[in-house]
This record gives C-alpha cells, structure tokens and sequence, in this order.
C-alpha cells in the first residue's frame, strides 16, 4: 500500500519489518507510517508538532522491543533493582538523547533529508521537560542515563507534574514567572498504565487493635484517598539494548463526581473534591511560606513514596515471599529529604500489613533505604511541624516517635546522659514548635548516607552532622556527582566529540577516562588549531541563536563568560554583576585603552518568593542595559541575561563559554555540576575552591583553573573573628566607586532606590555570603584570564587540558561506586531477544 505527497513526507509503504530496522530506509517509511496511521495526518492538515511525534515515535518503536526485554531479564536473573526516588528529574529534551543512544541520531537526520525535512528543525518543537528546579534534578536524569548505559537494573520515580519550573519571562528587567505548558500537547515519550494506580491515604487516625497472637497492632482508619497513576518513559542504555523506566505519578481522584450536585448546578462543588485532589501533582514545588502551601508540599513528598513503596514490594512480592530478601532484592536511594518518607512508610507497611515484629522489619528498613544529602547548610535542612503531620500522617508521626525513642535510648547508650546531645540528635525537636528533622530521619533510618563531593561530605560531618558521624562513622561516605558523557558532550558539542572521536576512537562515550589520550595533544599546533576551530563555531552558533532571539549581535573574539545557574545570593551572581559594572567603568575612564574585549552572559530563575534573589536579577538587566546602550563599549563589552534557563538552552551555551563561573561561597555549594559540564566542553573555570571545584583543581591541574577568594575555613573565621564589609568598600575604590552606582540610581535612574536593599545587605547587614570580601581577588584572577586569553596558543592548551582530564566527573564512574559500595548491585547486559532488523545494513 502506497500513499503519494507533493511533499514526499506522507508516502506509506507498508513492512513488518520497519519499526525495528535501524537503517534511514526503514526509519523514513517508519515516520511516515506514524504520521498517517498513527497521527491520521495528511499534507494539508501536518504541523510542525506532528513531525516532531512521528519522529518520536519511530524512536520508540525501537525502544519498546528493548525495553520489554531488558524488564524481563531482569525478572529471570532475579536481578537487584536500585529505586531512585527523587523529588525533580530535570530530563529536557528527549528526542537527542533517545537518537544517540540508539545509536541512529545520523540514520533519522538522512531520513529527513530525504522527506524533505532538516533535523535541527524538527527537534525544536519538542518541549523541555522542565520537571526540576536545576541540579538535584539534572543530577537524577544523568544518573539514570549512566545506570542504563551501565546495565545496572535502575527505577526512576518522581511526579509527573502538570506544570514544571515555571517559564522564566524578563519584562523592563524584571523577571516574571508564567506557567510551564510542557503537557500542552501531550508527552510522546511516556506511557500511561491505566491499571497500575495505587491509593494513597492522608489525614484519618491511627485505631489500636490485638492481632491473633496477643501483639499490639496498629490501623489506619477513616482516611481520604488519593490514587496515584504511572505515566513510563524508557531510559535506553547507550549502544547496550538495555533500556530502564522512569515512572512518573499522577494524581487522580479517587472519587466519581457527585452527579447529585452536577445536577442541580452545582458545578463546582461536583468537581471542587477531584480538583483538590489531583492538585497534588499539578505543580512542581509550591511556595512553601504558607501553611496552604506547607501541607500541598508534604502532601506530594508522600504520594510519591507511598506509590513508589506500593510499586517496590509489588515487583519484589511478584517473585520472593521471604521478607528477609528484601535488602538483597531492592537498593532504595533517596535524593535529598524529600523522600526519606519512605523509612516510615516502609515500616508502616512491614508492621501494619505484612505483620513483621518492629526488630525486624527495622533491620529490612535500614538495610533497604539511603539517603543523599545535598547542603551544608542548617538552614536548608528539611523539617515538619509537628501538628501538620499528625493531621496529615498520623500513623507515620507515630512511628517516627517511635523510632525517636529507640534511637535516643542508643544515643544514652553510647554516650551517657548528655542532654544536649540527645537534644541535637532527636528526630524530633523541641520547643514551642516541634518538629520533624527530616535529615535526622534519613540519618537514623538508612544504611549509608552520602555527600555528592568531597568537601561537602568532610563539612556535613563535622558540622550539621558531627554528632551523628560521631555515632555512625561507617555510615558516612562521599560520592562526588558527575555528568553524562552522551549528552553533555557528545550530543551537545558534536564538533568536539567527533574532533575527540578522530584523534582517539570513541571509547570515551562510556569510558571518559579515556579522554587522557588527548592531553598530550595540547603540544600539538594542528590540533590546537582543529580545537579553536570548534570552539569558535560554537560561539556563532550561540550569536546566531542570540541575534534570532534577542536582535543583539554579539563579538566572536571576546571573552564568552558565562554564568548560569539558579539565582541564589550564596552562587553570588551579584560578585560576577559588580565585575561587569567595574569593567564598564574602566572602559568610560579611557575608551582608547587596549581592552580585550568580553562578553558577560547570565541565565537563571529566581525562585517566585525569594525577592532579593529577582532584585539581583533586575540589577544585572539594568547594568546590561546601561552597558550595551553605549557606543563606547561596543565590540568591546556586552552583557545579557537569557530568559527562562533551561537544559536545552545550557546545551547552547555550555559548549560556546570560553570562562565557566563557579563563584559560590566557599562551603556552601555541596557539589555543582555546571562546572564539569563547562570543563568536558573546554572552558576554563573561575570559581572559589568550593564543592566540586576543589577535585577538578586537582584534576586538572591548578595551573588550569582560576581560583580566587576565602577557602571555607576562612570564611568561618572571618565570622567569628568580626566581618566588616566596609573594610572592604573603604579600601577598593573601583568596587566603592561600583556600590555607589548601584546606591544612587546610576543603573536605574527612574528608580534611584530600586537596589537600595542590595547595598543594605552588602554594607548594613553583614554581607553575609562575603561578596566584598572575594571581590578583589575574583577581580585580580579576571585580569589574569585576559591576559591569558590575549595568548590564543596558551588558553587552547589549558582548555584541552580541561577536556582531557576531566573523566573523573563521568556519572559513569559515580553510578559505580554507588553500586559497589551503597547499593551492591550487578551489572547486566540484557539480550535483544528479537535481533531481527537490528543490523543498520539492509
């Protein structure tokens, strides 16, 4: 059967065989099919959307096959899972990585070619999956790529939310925040299971009861149901047939609509209890600062773990009735607080339903759960109060005391009758408003804890955790983060990987390690060449985007400084903002000066409720308005802050930066991963030796890295010896002659005290994340990145330097040492069972 356009694009020719081919042949007939039979589009009635899908689901047609496979291996080998439960999985786009790592990325692009259709095109209308708020969540996407492309049998589990991290608009300067429209047409990727929902309760009340053998029970009664509803997207292994799930929740009522009052009129109160119900997944992360917005938050945290808990013991009940099996069989990994829930709930389920004894079901539960911790900081520490647990989760606030009490009598045990310890170390805390420390219950509750780098864990044990490393120094361990190499270099920067692919094979793809072979390539002239060559055409790949978005045409030849990320004050965006306004005032000072010319770029959100955050991000529109408005400084300094940051727009800047920005604090990033994702694609890094920084120092070599400003220790005893930010306003005219700008209105002269709260915070309230402090410094390594970007030969040397040791930071090599040392797990390598049509060869 044979279907004709003028545009060739809806030609059909039917064959069993073309939805598992891998050749552009089969591909091309594949899409077709798609867009008839599947999408019942015809040349007149296609959009740019519906080619997009039909690519999409051409790629799945490969995936499915694989997919079923792998699930089922890992069901005959009796396979330990890892669950990865996580609150964000920040996944981007899709389309790329599902084409790379099957393998047929070159394959699709011919096959558009000859529908008439550009690739690069078609992939723009697929939206991002913003389903995080940045690196915890982009951190749980690249891991479960590494765990596929592993063979290690990894579970994502996260909510899939109707609305994400919301869309990033900059109007007069201000950022403003509208909804995430990621669902508006569908998700491609995904699977619904309409049979796998599970209830979840809230709210209701705990009933004592004596079961057969005289033991004290426990019930949870009279409570509100929520069902829970998996949505699947495939995680394909790169080249390896494996291919893993990420199950996503929604929620869904649990009720009909009262038909009674939808006939009387009544049309909201007949919906009102199914809307509220299903608001639990609706939006990523609600603003915290009421109670409204407190309970929502908890309300989600739970469902997830309740479904995902429901989901665990259903796939190991399949197979083994032996509860002692259970840590031998499941690996729970919790990112961050948010889902250490599951201690609790997994015990309620052992005690309540499975009717084990409180000492077992203990030792599974410890044995089973994990938990990452991802801030050095107190303040960042989840907790929940008291009463609104007891509302919500009455039964789970009755384990967690129980829990509490067994592990403080331990605490007495060990250390004797120290009250102020057992008050540091209660799950629950003390005081008018009691509360639940979720850290405390991740700690207590789990087989090992880790921090994501290896300061940060040094920090959390000597600090926010000290009494609890003092009691479990073996539970403590580091797993420094690390990136996927497939997106976050071959399929973001395809120059530099097919340049790195010529000079060495492509065995870096899985083994970043390899990328050693091409240090000594940083002596060679030909290939310094080659390296700058792709780098500059990243950089007008990035002007040409600019200019289409923006009608700003940027310099090519100046510096590409860039700096993106969430807008904290502990990231200091602000320090990288007075910078830029220095320069500028060095260029007015003496516009004939030999400047090397620079280009400043920022991308970030704000979170909605955090003002001084958005109030930053109005001061660097305004310093970029002032800045490239003046003839001055052109060809010589811009400065732009992109709207709405997200993965796919770091795939477009990250491999054009020539200077990657790391300037926290130091010892208050846990990690940070921007700043591998900057060095695998040959930026050189300024930043403060700070989370991760520290380790790619040493990898790299610290002749090839810019470190500036107070180490961690110092920032400490700066505070408790007396910190005077106006020490530092006095004795730095540049930075004084900066802040006196900003004061009196110079970027912003329709509102002269717009920023008049920055310059308080920095000169009236402590400066506290020590901006003034790190100022000078920062300044001075800035000026000797210019001086060796001026030495083309020299910065191409170090920048390959960067690419060439960097493997350490491969998600790969994380996703292994979790495997051996947290969650004991095998690698597999599942066989395709249907081989047939594999083969790219006709």
């Amino acid at each position: 059967m044979q279907f004709t356009s003028k545009k060739n694009y809806c030609m059909i020719k039917l064959n069993d065989d073309i939805s598992k081919a891998m050749d552009a042949e089969s591909l091309k007939l594949d899409i077709q099919r798609h867009l008839r039979f599947t999408l019942a589009k015809s040349k007149y009635s296609t959009t740019k959307w519906d080619k997009f899908r039909s690519v999409a689901l051409a790629a799945l047609d490969r995936l499915h096959d694989r997919w079923i496979d792998t699930q089922e291996y890992y069901y005959d080998v009796d396979a330990k899972r890892v669950y990865y439960i996580s609150m964000e999985f920040l996944i981007g786009r899709l389309l790329d990585n599902m084409l790379v790592n099957l393998d047929i990325l070159d394959e699709v692009k011919e096959a558009l070619h000859e529908l008439g259709l550009d690739y690069d095109e078609v992939k723009e209308n697929e939206f991002d999956a913003g389903l995080g708020n940045g690196g915890l969540g982009r951190l749980a996407a690249c891991f479960l790529d590494s765990m596929a492309t592993m063979g290690i049998p990894g579970y994502g589990y996260g909510i899939r939310y109707d609305y994400g991290i919301f869309e990033q608009q900059i109007r007069n300067g201000y950022q403003i925040e509208k909804p995430d429209m990621w669902l508006q047409f569908g998700n491609p990727w995904d699977v619904v299971r309409p049979k796998m929902l599970y209830p979840v309760d809230f709210y209701g009340e705990t009933m004592p009861y004596t079961d057969s053998d005289g033991r004290l029970r426990f019930k949870w009664v009279n409570t509100q149901k929520v069902n829970a509803l998996a949505f699947d997207t495939p995680i394909p292994g790169y080249k390896n047939d494996v291919v893993n799930n990420l199950r996503l929740w929604k929620a869904s009522s649990s009720k009909a609509i009262d038909l009674q009052s939808f006939s009387q009129g009544e049309y909201i109160d007949a919906v009102r209890d199914a809307q509220l119900q299903e608001n639990i997944s609706r939006v990523l992360y609600p603003n915290d600062k009421v109670f409204v917005g407190q309970e929502l938050r908890l309300k989600q945290e739970y469902f997830l773990v309740s479904a995902t808990m429901q989901d665990i013991i259903r796939r190991f009940k399949k197979v083994h009735d032996d509860w002692r099996k259970f840590p031998d069989k499941v690996a729970i990994q919790c990112n961050d607080t948010h889902p250490n829930l599951a201690i609790p709930e997994l015990m309620r389920v052992l005690l309540d339903y499975e009717g084990l004894d409180w000492e077992i079901a203990w030792e599974i539960t410890r044995k089973s759960v994990n938990y990452t911790n991802h801030t050095v900081l107190p303040e960042a520490l989840e907790t929940w109060s008291v009463p609104l647990m007891r509302n919500l989760l009455p039964r789970h606030l009755q384990i967690i005391y129980e829990i509490n009490k067994r592990f403080l009598n331990q605490v007495r045990d060990k250390f004797g009758s120290d009250v102020n310890r057992v008050r540091r170390m209660s799950i629950i805390s003390e005081g008018e408003k009691p509360a639940v420390q979720m850290a405390t219950l991740g700690i207590v509750g789990s087989k090992k804890v880790n921090g994501v780098a290896r300061l940060h864990t040094e920090l959390i044990k000597k600090t926010i955790f000290k009494d609890f490393y003092e009691m479990y120094p073996d539970k403590f361990i580091n797993m420094t983060n690390g990136i996927t190499p497939r997106r976050w270099l071959k399929q973001c920067n395809p120059g530099l990987s097919e340049l790195i692919s010529k000079e060495i094979g492509d065995g870096w793809i899985t083994d970043l390690d390899q990328l050693k072979k091409i240090d000594k390539k940083a002596g060679d002239k030909a290939f310094r060449k080659k390296f700058a060559k792709v780098k500059r055409s990243n950089k007008l790949a990035l002007i040409d985007f600019i200019e289409g978005e923006y009608g700003m045409n940027l310099n090519p030849d100046s510096i590409f400084d860039i700096q993106i990320k969430r807008i904290h004050e502990y990231k200091r965006q602000l320090l990288v903002a007075l910078h830029t306004a220095m320069l500028y005032n060095r260029i007015k000072a003496d516009p004939d000066a030999d400047f090397q010319p620079r280009t400043v770029l920022f991308a970030g959100k704000a979170a909605p409720g955090y003002t001084m955050a958005k109030l930053q991000i109005k001061l660097i529109n305004s310093i970029a308005e002032k800045i490239n408005n003046d003839p001055d400084t052109r060809d010589k300094l811009s400065c732009m802050f992109l709207e709405n940051y997200t993965v796919s727009l770091a795939e477009r800047l990250i491999p054009a930066a020539d200077l990657s920005e790391q300037t926290s604090t130091a010892g208050m990033e846990a990690s940070g991963t921007g700043n591998m994702k900057f060095a695998l694609n040959g930026a050189l890094t300024i930043g403060t030796l700070d989370g991760a920084n520290i380790e790619i120092r040493e990898e790299v070599g610290k002749d090839n890295i810019f470190i500036f400003g107070l180490t961690d220790e110092e920032v400490e005893q700066k505070r408790r010896e007396g910190y005077n930010p106006r020490d530092y306003y006095d004795s730095i005219p540049e930075l004084q002659q900066v802040l006196n700008q900003v004061r009196d209105g110079f970027f912003e002269p329709d509102k002269p005290d717009l920023f008049h709260p920055i310059i308080r915070s920095l000169l009236d309230e402590g400066d506290y994340f020590m901006v003034l402090a790190d100022f000078e410094s920062y300044a001075e390594q800035q000026q000797a990145v210019e001086e060796l970007y001026k030495n083309e030969e020299e910065w191409m040397k170090k920048a390959i330097h960067n690419v060439a040791r960097i493997g350490k930071f491969s998600s790969d090599r994380t996703i292994s040492e979790y495997a051996e040392h947290i969650w004991e797990a095998k690698k597999y390598n599942p066989p395709l069972k249907n081989k047939k049509g594999n083969n790219k060869e006709k």
